[in-house]
């Protein structure tokens, strides 16, 4: 223990290195304590070591606890265990350790063989202390028995180098060298024996390793001398060797040996069994049968633990000191395809970024075969149609897994790739493995609006700071760079005048008025909504929105005609007795801000003195005498006139109309008074009648011979023609549609169809409309019509 000792504490590590094709080599010896170093991988690999710890660099090992670690800061390699060379490589003749140093940002891999050498730390033990053998005094000089050699887990020169026997004049010791089995000692007689002079001998064995100073183990021997059986057992064969596939079944005959003895009686019986060299992992595998000879596998054979078997057989007979001899049996296993590559993944990246060029490395794959030839020959690739491929490393049976195309998120989150590795045997055998890739996003999405533009109507006197309508949009994109934040583009224009008393909530798009908004003011407006991701940098788009503002009924009709001087709808009308049925009293012209049939006004009589005199047309206004006048009919009448509109809740006014009947001259002295009082403002109101008409005519003529060159040139399909009167004064309205080609129009106006007119004296205020259908009907389809658009 003293040497060993100090033979530890004398060991410089990292004596050796070498680069050959980017593979370092050191060696070490064993037993050194943790900590030692065996060398500097940063320094010998010409790396940065203030990135070592930055760039993760480390040894991978597919065991247990690693033998080695790198120090991240100097990028030395130290032992991180104790390392018993006997345990790691047995008693091979070379101990080489490959590592796998890896360093990460860029990949690298870097290949590291320490090699541990062997100290003299055991010493030669035999497998039993005390052996008794019988020898025959006839046995003549010259004789060899072979005995069981003393086994030295140590290799090279400090195994076993050489035994010695104690000192005799009767036997001497030989060495029969048998290579990976090590040093056989052999018994050698070089005098005869005299059972006479000497019945039994005690000797002592001792084996010797090459170890300075050297360590030794003994056994001693006691040589019994038995009666003459002078005749050996001969083997038929003076070599035996066969071939043996590695997947035999038990119960397998390998061989079957055979041997004779001259001698009469038990003296010429042979047995059969194993040499003393024989090892226990041997009798393990194969069974001997005592008396046919037979070999027989009785274990498992696996050509990639060992390729060839030397078994010692002996054969002995049944004298009362048997006789032996000793052949050797040399099997081959012969390598059969029974090892399934194995895949191993290193240094994987389990996360790509979408944005990754074609060629950026994923991963870095090893494939491994035990078994040697075509079996072992391994082919790796990929299956699946996916953007990844599999390129060879300049190390054997190593691939990188990069990307071959580029990858887009929004398509493909997440790609799992089966790696599948195929050796060349007969039949080939394969494995498998899973390798899970995600997609990891950039910003490389717009946001993206449901609809584009946005068409909204909203009624008019909504109220302020209410939610009105919303935006939305999307973004194909994932968590930050998916959230979506909404803004209204503030342009210097006149719609930012509409567009400031506007509010949108930036997390949902809901868009708010913060005033009410008047159809007679303001029919519509639009405004561009914005969106921007979160992402960095962030992205945006924008949309139209449309906004057409509905009209309510919130406007009751206002009397025209007649009004007074103080401003009350009143009149006073005096027309002669003499008159006939069916006479023009007077006509009640009303307005209506509103349009549609929110608009429309209709006319009827709340009050009236006698109902059989006078009658009100509901859509014009005029006021006519059902009958003529008798003596007895009062001289005054009084007619309250009710104008509604049409809308949901219908608003309205009166208007009252003093009727005075006069005779006929009173009548007429009465209108030459209001002629001449008049005559310059019927002037004027002729004038502007004229210039209306003709406008009016002018327009339509010009919209006939539009539409007619519309309907040769296009298939048109709408429902009616509609002029706009100038003078329009709201009396009546409607909302009519059409479609021309693949257009789509709406007007809104009083409606004039065919056989209407302009009744004179009234200013054009009121249509005179034929009573050809149902006015409620009319007016709600045409409403309908608008409200889907």
């Amino acid at each position: 223990m003293e040497q060993r000792s100090c033979l530890l504490g004398c060991v410089v590590a990292a004596l050796l290195w070498s680069v050959t094709a980017a593979q370092l080599r050191y060696s070490i010896s064993e037993g050194v304590s943790e900590g030692t170093a065996v060398g500097n991988i940063a320094k010998d690999l010409g790396l940065d070591r203030s990135t070592l710890k930055e760039r993760k660099c480390r040894i991978v090992s597919t065991g247990g606890e690693p033998l080695f670690q790198v120090n991240q800061r100097d990028g030395v390699l130290y032992v991180s265990r104790d390392i018993d060379r006997e345990e790691v490589c047995a008693q091979s003749s070379a101990c080489l350790l490959n590592l796998k140093t890896v360093l990460e940002n860029p990949l690298e891999v870097h290949y590291v063989a320490v090699e541990v050498m062997d100290v003299n730390d055991h010493s030669p033990v035999f497998p039993e202390t005390e052996k008794t053998m019988e020898i025959s005094e006839s046995v003549m000089p010259g004789a060899r028995f072979q005995l069981k050699p003393a086994r030295d887990r140590d290799s090279g020169m400090f195994s076993v180098q050489q035994y010695k026997l104690s000192h005799n004049e009767h036997f001497r010791v030989e060495v029969k060298d048998k290579g990976e089995d090590g040093k056989i000692p052999i018994l050698v007689l070089h005098k005869a024996l005299d059972r006479e002079a000497a019945a039994s001998h005690s000797l002592v064995l001792t084996a010797v390793d090459g170890g300075k100073p050297p360590k030794s183990g003994e056994m001693r021997i006691k040589v019994n001398v038995m009666d003459v059986n002078d005749n050996h057992p001969i083997f038929s064969q003076d070599v035996y060797s066969v071939s043996l596939i590695e997947n035999a079944p038990q119960g397998t005959t390998v061989v079957q040996v055979n041997a004779t003895d001259l001698d009469d009686g038990q003296n010429g019986e042979v047995v059969y069994s194993f040499g003393d060299s024989v090892s226990e992992t041997l009798v393990s595998v194969f069974d001997i049968n005592h008396i046919t000879g037979e070999l027989i596998v009785i274990g498992s054979l696996d050509y990639e633990t060992k390729e060839k078997y030397e078994i010692e057989i002996q054969a002995s007979d049944k004298g009362p000191a048997p006789l032996t001899s000793e052949k050797s049996v040399i099997i081959k296993i012969v390598d059969v395809n029974d090892n399934a590559p194995e895949i191993e993944v290193t240094s994987f990246f389990s996360s790509i970024s979408e944005d990754s060029k074609p060629g950026t490395t994923v991963a870095l794959v090893s494939v491994n075969d035990l078994d040697s030839g075509l079996n072992g020959k391994v082919v790796c690739s990929i299956t699946d149609d996916v953007p990844f491929a599999l390129t060879p490393s300049l190390q054997d049976r190593m691939y990188s897994l990069v990307t071959k195309s580029p990858l887009n998120r929004e398509e493909e989150s997440k790609y799992d790739i089966k790696l599948v590795a195929v050796d060349s045997g007969k039949p080939a055998l394969s494995s498998e493995k899973m390798i899970s890739v995600i997609v990891s996003d950039v910003n490389d999405n717009r946001p993206q609006f449901s609809q584009s533009p946005y068409t909204f109507y909203l009624s008019e006197g909504n109220k302020p700071g209410e939610f009105v309508f919303s935006v939305q949009a999307f973004d194909l994109d994932e968590n930050d760079n998916s959230v979506i934040t909404y803004h209204i583009s503030r342009e210097r224009n006149e719609e930012s005048k509409v567009t400031s008393f506007l509010n949108i909530n930036s997390d949902n798009g809901h868009i708010s008025a913060l005033k009410s908004f008047d159809f007679e003011t303001v029919k519509s407006f639009h405004f561009q909504v914005v969106a921007t991701d979160s992402g960095s940098p962030s992205l945006s788009s924008n949309v139209t929105v449309n906004v057409f503002i509905l009209d309510q009924n919130d406007n009751p009709p206002v009397i025209l005609y007649p009004v007074n001087s103080n401003g009350s709808a009143e009149g006073v009308e005096e027309i002669p007795r003499n008159v006939n049925a069916g006479h023009l009293v007077t006509k009640v012209r009303a307005y209506d801000a509103d349009v549609g049939y929110n608009g429309w006004l209709l006319f009827s009589l709340q009050q009236v003195s006698d109902h059989s005199l006078f009658g009100l047309d509901r859509y014009t206004g005029q006021i006519r005498t059902l009958r003529s006048f008798t003596e007895t009919d009062e001289a005054e009448h009084k007619l309250v006139i009710l104008v509604k509109d049409n809308g949901n809740v219908s608003l309205s006014a009166t208007a009252t109309v003093l009727v005075k009947v006069v005779e006929p001259k009173e009548a007429f002295a009465a209108s030459d008074v209001k002629s001449s009082a008049k005559v310059d403002e019927d002037t004027d109101v002729t004038f502007y009648l004229m210039i209306t008409l003709g406008s009016v005519s002018v327009l339509f003529i010009i919209s006939i011979i539009v539409l007619i060159a519309m309907q040769c040139s296009k298939s048109t399909d709408y429902t009616s023609k509609y002029l706009q009167e100038t003078n329009y004064d709201g009396t009546l309205c409607h909302s009519i549609q059409y479609r021309s080609g693949d257009k789509r129009y709406m007007l809104v106006g009083p409606r004039m169809s065919i056989g209407s007119t302009i009744v004179p004296g009234s200013h054009a205020n009121t249509l005179v409309l034929p009573d050809r259908r149902r006015p409620s009907e009319e007016v709600w389809n045409s409403y309908d019509n608008k409200i889907r658009q």
